[in-house]
């Protein structure tokens, strides 16, 4: 009978996975509350993110690599989220915006509420840019724009939310 000298080893751990939880750690909240802002939709913002994060996961060795694995997560779950928009749409009737209450007020009202009212792509290089400070670059990186179009949206889109602001003073 032989009997070992050491203790079994156990598998080594993953370095990818290591690196995954700690990135999910650090972004995971902040990638939702992008997502939660651009799309209105605190639900929807939850399932966006969780998509996002999985498909992160599954394709942590090359995600893990880019300079910007956050704004790739963003941008998958902005993706996911507006596919799930266009099924909706193909499936039922439009629905109204009192059926969806906006997210939760963190911030100034009036901000929120002149944020929610910009247009989509407006919306979304706004918050790359403000909420999730990226840079025009990494931006457009993300959202698959060119620098100009980066800068043209978020100038119509601080000009817009400039004039709604001071409109409600």
């Amino acid at each position: 009978m032989v009997v070992p000298t050491t203790a079994p080893r156990s598998a080594p751990a993953d370095p990818g996975v290591d690196g995954f939880e700690a990135f999910y750690r650090v972004h995971v909240d902040r990638v939702y509350r992008a997502l939660a802002v651009t799309l209105r939709r605190d639900d929807l913002a939850h399932e966006a993110v969780d998509e996002a994060m999985a498909r992160a996961y599954a394709k942590w060795d090359v995600v893990g690599t880019l300079d910007n694995p956050a704004g790739w997560v963003f941008r998958v779950g902005l993706n996911w989220a507006t596919s799930w928009w266009r099924k909706l749409r193909r499936e039922s009737p439009p629905v109204t915006e009192a059926d969806h209450p906006a997210v939760a007020d963190t911030s100034p009202a009036g901000a929120l509420l002149a944020l929610a009212a910009l247009p989509l792509p407006q919306r979304a290089v706004v918050t790359c840019r403000i909420l999730l400070d990226l840079s025009t670059a990494e931006t457009a990186e993300a959202l698959g724009l060119s620098e100009g179009t980066v800068k043209s949206r978020l100038s119509r889109g601080l000009t817009a939310l400039r004039a709604q602001l001071s409109s409600e003073e």
